[in-house]
């Protein structure tokens, strides 16, 4: 099932390069609330495994498998919320505009963190200590690498 549902998002991200413009700027807005809601979550799900590289917390690998199955399907989502390019009204987003026009660099960046995610899910299954700063190190690496490009400082 989970193999059906990536190759169905890598399809579709070959079909879908351009984001449709908002409509209106009530469809902007709740399209911003939609995506800031999804980063929150995403947000709170890497908080501890910041925790846990930093040795704040013991690793635990019920945690990293948890939060590697939600940070996976949070990214699954991320090209159907920014399906929507709200560039063309003022709303209160940290997104640069450049997201709209470079679409599939984005999606591509979105399809990175599915991958980090489901190596996280890996590691953590693998229960060797030695894999999980490395999986770690890969989901927030997907993370800065799309911040850098396209979220304002």
């Amino acid at each position: 099932m989970k193999k059906v549902i990536i190759l169905s998002a890598l399809l579709l991200s070959a079909f879908s390069v351009t984001a449709a413009p908002a409509k209106s700027e009530k469809q902007a807005k709740q399209a911003v609330e939609f995506r800031q809601s999804i980063f929150k979550l995403i947000k709170s799900n890497v908080g501890a495994l910041g925790a846990m590289n930093k040795g704040v917390i013991p690793f635990d690998a019920d945690t990293l498998e948890t939060n590697g199955v939600r940070l996976e399907q949070l990214s699954l989502m991320l090209e159907d919320y920014f399906a929507v390019d709200t560039s063309s009204f003022d709303v209160s987003t940290e997104a640069l505009n450049k997201i709209w026009s470079n679409t599939s660099d984005f999606n591509n960046k979105a399809q990175d963190l599915t991958k980090a995610a489901q190596n996280l899910q890996s590691a953590a299954k693998s229960g060797d200590e030695g894999q999980y700063k490395s999986a770690i190190g890969g989901v927030f690496k997907t993370c800065k690498g799309c911040h850098d490009s396209y979220k304002k400082d």
